[in-house]
């Protein structure tokens, strides 16, 4: 098995290169320090802090972004040139074609936490950077593991990312949105409110908490403690697998 999951890995990782997704994330770091080099000039007090603060907000989400659609466009165009049906067409297993894939993508969305991650070292101790660098890491391979689930149950690009995208900025929103439904204006609750607030929490039971991956107070106020640590690792593999079961099962069943 892993000798079909390898070239299938190594492959996505060429295509990658290709696409020119590194040039396009070393853009993406240019732009955010030049942004806060502007910062500087224009700031008055702990300029230090709100430029790491902005440029790891910045790089992160275009991280998170380059990714999602790097991932969707390659795997429709994979689906659309035939490209699949021709590798499938081998004496190949399917879930070795998708660890293959899952793997490569994994392999560049390191790339692209590594790349984000160097630049706030000219603001933020190391030690602190290597944890967001790692929270990060996980943050991608979730975005990962949910686009290639969207691919292979929507199989349409801009379906695709609009189901990323919502994923994405609900897990990263939900429980700022459980904190308004929690604290109404009134003292009094309806019964539309009780519902709303009943849909918000089983939403947010559902969903990983993205929100509290990859924050940039560790790298303004304090690191993250271990149990933080062990939290993000421990997230990121339940849903991982979850995730990968439920587009290994939409693969199963497709039609080549």
């Amino acid at each position: 098995m892993l000798r079909h999951i390898l070239p299938i890995a190594r492959y996505t990782l060429l295509e990658a290169l290709r696409n020119r997704l590194l040039w396009l994330a070393l853009m993406l770091v240019a732009a955010g320090l030049a942004f806060t080099q502007f910062l500087q000039q224009v700031t008055i007090t702990e300029s230090v802090q709100i430029q790491a603060a902005l440029l790891a907000a910045l790089l992160r989400i275009g991280a998170v972004f380059i990714l999602a659609a790097y991932v969707v466009t390659s795997m429709v165009r994979e689906f659309n040139d035939k490209v699949t049906e021709l590798i499938l067409s081998r004496p190949l297993r399917r879930s070795s074609y998708f660890f293959g894939k899952l793997a490569g993508y994994a392999a560049v969305a390191l790339a692209l936490a590594l790349i984000s991650s160097l630049p706030l070292l000219l603001f933020v101790p190391a030690a602190r950077v290597a944890l967001w660098c790692l929270s990060l890491a996980c943050e991608l391979l979730l975005v990962t593991a949910f686009a290639l689930f969207c691919v292979f149950s929507l199989t349409q690009v801009m379906s695709a990312l609009a189901a990323v995208t919502c994923f994405y900025l609900l897990s990263r929103s939900i429980s700022a949105l459980q904190i308004m439904a929690a604290n109404p204006l009134s003292d009094t609750l309806s019964a539309g409110q009780k519902v709303v607030n009943f849909v918000i929490d089983a939403i947010a039971f559902v969903l990983p908490g993205v929100d509290r991956m990859t924050q940039t107070g560790w790298l303004i106020y304090a690191a993250p403690t271990a149990a933080d640590v062990a939290q993000v690792l421990a997230q990121t593999a339940a849903y991982a697998l979850l995730l990968c079961g439920a587009a290994l099962f939409d693969l199963q069943r497709k039609n080549f």
